[in-house]
Formats: C-alpha cells, structure tokens, sequence
C-alpha cells in the first residue's frame, strides 16, 4: 500500500482505500452507508441517512459565497462485484486489494470500483478540506444504483435547496453527459421439471469473453455468454441427443455475461460425435467473434457413464427455445444522435434452477414506447412458454435541456483550465439524474467523470493522472459558480 499512499491528489486517493476496505456490492452497502454517517458526524457536517441506505451530507458555502447557487454533487455508495475464474473472495466481507500499475489504479482479480468509489473520495476529500472556495455543498451518495437505480428511485431530496446538480458517474474525462436512457430489469420465470437417465456426463464451459457494461459497451458486440451457450445447446442438440441438467451464466443483469457453465448428458459411445460437433461450433463462433472476443474458449469434461436428472424434452425445448429467440443486444440507433444506441436490453443473469429457468434481461432506451415494446416482447416470450415477467427498477430516461448554466460555466471553466472545448454528448447507460430530475423541477445536471475503463470487468482500471486533472476541475468549477 506505500505506493498508493503516495497518490495525488492525496485526500482522494486516501477516502478511496478507506472505502474500498468495506465491502459495498449492490443490496450490501450498510456499511459504507454507516461509514458515510460516521464521517459526517467527525466534521460536524448536518447528514441524513434513510431506510436504503442513502446518505445526504450537508456543508454549508464558505466566506462569501453565502450567495451563491448551491450545488448538488451527486453519486453512489454501492459497485459492481464482478471476479476472475479461481479468485477467492467474499465480496460480503472483504475489502479490495488495490494496486498500481503504471498510471493505473487496479484492484487484483476483482472489479476496482471506480464506477462509483471515485465520486464518494472526491465528494469526502472535498467535504474534508475546509481551504476550499465553494457554494452551499449538498453531496447525495445512493445506493443500489447498479441493480436499478434504487436508491435514487426511493430517496427523499425535499430537504435539498441546489437546482444545479454535478453527477460524477461517467467515465471518459472531457466528455459531459447531458442526456441518457431509462432502463428496467425484466426478470423471466419458465417452469421446467426434470427426469432421471444415464449417459455420459458432460461439463460444458464458454469462457474467455470480454464482458462489459451493459449501457456504454453495448455497441462493440461482445459476445453475450448466456446466449452464445444458447447457440451452442441448439448447434448439438439439432444433430445429437442430449440432456441438459444445469445451466448458469452472468453475475449482474447489467454486465455483459463473461461465462456461461453446462453439464448434460450424452449417450454413451457418441463421445466423438459430440467432440467433433462442440469443434465445429466452436470454430464457427471463434471465426464471428475474432476481433470481438479474440480470447472466447469453449472446453468440455467427458467423465463416466451414470444416471443424472436431466430436464424432461419438454422443458428443455422451453428453455432452448428462449435462448435462441429472445432479443439481445443493440435492437435500435438514435436518429437524432448519429452513432448513439436508443434501445438495447442484455442477458445478464441466468440459471437454471429445480423448478424454473430464470434469466433476467437488463432493457434500456431513451424512448419509452421502445423500452415498453420491449418488455412487452420479452413478456409475450415468456407466457407463450409458460412462464412469467416480473419488472423491477424501472428508471425514466434523463432528457437534454436546452438552457443549462451548468454548462455554459462548465465550458467556461473547462477551456480556460485545459486550453480545449469539453464535450457535451448523451449516453445509453443509465444515470441517476432522471430520477433527481423527476424529483426537483427545474434541475440543471450534468454528468462527468475521470478516464475509468472496462468497469463491471475484474480489467477495470482507473487512470490516475485523469483522477488529479478531474479532481482539480471540480474544485476550480465549484469555486466558479455564483
């Protein structure tokens, strides 16, 4: 850790290993959120805390700024745990092991949390540093943004006074988001039920792929393992007999799926069929997906023959038949904005389970006829095989405002510091600032952060150079706004 403590700027660096050594996965942030109270109360600053864990701290604007518009920094408490094949960790208990790698800030084998860690560090840092310039500071840290936006969703801002609101939960500095998609988690029951049989027992794995957030890295057309798996099943099962008994891929709905697992059972004495068959499809999806997903890795583990419960044929045409028509990855290109997706949905999560086939579809749009489609379609998908839809953390699309003093001072103080135009853009990932905008009217927001790159991945690595030249422009905008 003497590397890191030497990081700069240092109170930023500092709070972000203080809160990288408390675990804060989506539904665990209690902790982080006491973590957040405490510090509150040790710099005397007015805090709330709610049921879901949200945290408001209060810092009133400094000598001569009393007048001022105040401010708005917002972001969340919880990250995405996402590991590498054979890391031994319990994100529930453990912090992360953090290290440098150049200009690289990385965490070992595991997600670094970056995406949303460096927003509470800079909001702490600032809180903590009584020297600066600033308005009425007003710092709203949710939690639960990954699995739905929650906390924002459910958050009481009533007690708030700003109306210009600083998002820090994007990842490529220079760029200020002013628009972006609502979204949903559509989860999907289809009963299934299973049967005894022998044969040859298989352990089929699909690994190697590069993942990605489902919003901003929808477009590169990564490979999706859990339906790519789904590919892979039918390829087989069109040309030989098999019998699925598990089935289980993706850790977050809103992570493209990196890995996919499959045991089943194949006839004894079709082993070389069944090889030469996995061959073939593989070849194919290696040869589709060479510049996507150079490294995706299709491995089989053939043991002895034995009586296994497999899916009885019906469900496990259900199953299959989901997999290889349910709608993934990009569905419609903005007309508006050239080059942004408007609606997408990802397979995040599936598993097969003793009484259901569960996947849950993570749909996103900036149009909400299109998200409504959508989930409609999945719905219709769904019943036709028996099952069922249950929709959770639907989140409205954050719209572009026309007149935003936010940032006409933004541009102001961005080009004076760095001799170059910021740019403004809209996203396809979800923000927070939908839910703040529904919640006070007039908001002006933007949305921004440091370089951050392969978030939701165990490659997430945060620069540490663009962490300093973002902290540095925070602080000078804060002292700009009157």
């Amino acid at each position: 850790m003497n590397s890191l403590e030497n990081l700069q700027p240092k109170n930023v660096f500092r709070y972000f290993r203080e809160i990288s050594q408390i675990p804060r996965g989506s539904w665990h942030t209690k902790k982080i959120s006491d973590y957040l109270v405490n510090f509150a109360k040790e710099h005397n600053l007015a805090y709330e805390q709610d049921e879901m864990n949200n945290v408001i701290l209060i810092k009133e604007a400094s000598v001569g700024m009393e007048a001022a518009e105040p401010v708005i920094i917002q972001g969340h408490m919880d990250m995405v745990c996402e590991k590498e094949a054979g890391r031994e960790i319990d994100f529930e208990t453990e912090g992360l092991d953090l290290y440098v790698d150049g200009d690289f800030l990385k965490a070992r084998g595991t997600t670094l949390g970056g995406d949303d860690g460096i927003a509470v560090a800079y909001a702490l840092a600032i809180l903590d540093d009584d020297s600066l310039v600033h308005p009425r500071l007003e710092v709203v840290i949710t939690s639960d943004e990954e699995v739905g936006l929650l906390g924002a969703k459910g958050i009481d801002l009533s007690r708030l006074k700003g109306h210009l609101l600083l998002n820090i939960d994007s990842d490529m500095e220079g760029h200020f988001l002013t628009s972006c998609a609502g979204g949903l988690s559509a989860q999907i029951r289809i009963p299934v039920s299973y049967r005894n049989e022998t044969g040859v027992f298989v352990s089929l794995r699909l690994h190697g792929l590069l993942g990605g957030h489902s919003g901003s890295e929808i477009d590169k057309e990564h490979a999706n393992s859990n339906i790519t798996m789904g590919r892979i099943l039918k390829y087989l099962e069109s040309r030989m007999q098999i019998g699925i008994s598990s089935l289980e891929g993706g850790l977050k709905d809103n992570a493209i799926p990196r890995e996919t697992v499959c045991t089943m059972l194949i006839p004894a004495g079709e082993e070389e069929a069944f090889s030469r068959y996995l061959s073939e499809i593989t070849e194919i999806l290696q040869k589709e997906y060479a510049a996507q997903d150079p490294g995706l890795t299709v491995s089989a583990e053939l043991s002895e023959e034995k009586e296994y419960e497999i899916l009885d044929p019906v469900s496990q045409q259900k199953v299959l038949f989901y997999l290889r028509n349910v709608p993934n990855g990009v569905m419609h290109m903005s007309t508006n904005m050239p080059g942004l997706v408007e609606t997408s949905l990802n397979a995040g999560v599936m598993k097969l389970g003793t009484k259901d086939f569960y996947i849950v579809s993570s749909v996103r749009s900036s149009v909400s006829s299109r998200k409504e489609e959508l989930t409609e379609k999945l719905t219709y998908l769904a019943e036709f095989l028996g099952g069922t839809v249950a929709v959770e953390g639907d989140y409205p699309a954050w719209e572009y405002r026309a007149d935003s003093m936010v940032r006409e001072k933004i541009a102001e103080v961005y080009t004076r510091m760095f001799g170059k135009e910021p740019v403004f853009e809209a996203i396809h990932a979800g923000l927070e600032c939908g839910m703040f905008a529904d919640k006070i009217p007039g908001l002006d927001a933007v949305s921004f952060g440091p370089d951050n790159f392969d978030i939701h991945t165990p490659n997430e690595r945060l620069s540490i150079s663009s962490a300093e030249r973002v902290y540095r422009f925070l602080v000078e905008l804060l002292g700009s706004i009157n």
